[in-house]
């Protein structure tokens, strides 16, 4: 068994494992954890792939702002175990059963699956390099690039007044 084989099959099954955790986790901050740790195993796949820009942009976006804003209104929401309503078992058996039939089902695809037979087109222009990426974003694709950055700005603006408590007096 090659190297590669090996590293992608450990982590699969972190994957696996941090993102059912995620699910099955009481603590909603255990479960912010053992999210970003899936979310740095897929990351791992992508290295693999050999796309490390889009490796660093994942971490980069979903285990720093994406783990962060969920964490904010996680303790925004002031989750408390007296509030909170139990699942009954039988919801929790039903999750692992979908979950272990979902698992069964996706290894079935992939172990019948075949590959493309034939040639690529290609351009034989590597948009793996930052310089091509950048050229391309920032040309071509300023003024969505541009409106996305406006639409961050305005979320994050609506995010810090929805969360301002009043005081009691007005």
């Amino acid at each position: 068994m090659s190297p590669i084989l090996i590293t992608f099959y450990c982590l699969a099954a972190i994957t696996l494992a941090t993102a059912f955790l995620t699910i099955y986790s009481k603590n909603p901050i255990h479960s912010a954890i053992y999210l970003v740790l899936c979310f740095f195993s897929i990351a791992g796949h992508y290295l693999l792939f050999n796309a490390q820009f889009l490796a660093i942009v994942h971490i980069i976006v979903y285990s720093g702002a994406i783990m962060i804003l969920f964490l904010f209104t996680i303790m925004l929401m002031n989750l408390n175990k007296e509030n909170e309503v139990h699942k009954p078992r039988i919801t929790r058996l039903g999750a692992i059963v979908v979950f272990v039939v979902t698992s069964i089902v996706l290894t079935t695809i992939f172990i019948n699956s075949k590959p493309i037979a034939g040639e690529y087109p290609t351009t034989g222009e590597d948009f793996q390099s930052i310089k091509v990426l950048g050229k391309i974003l920032l040309n071509e694709y300023m003024v969505p690039f541009e409106f996305a950055s406006i639409l961050l700005l305005v979320a994050m603006i609506g995010v810090v007044l929805l969360s301002k408590k009043e005081k009691p007096g007005k």
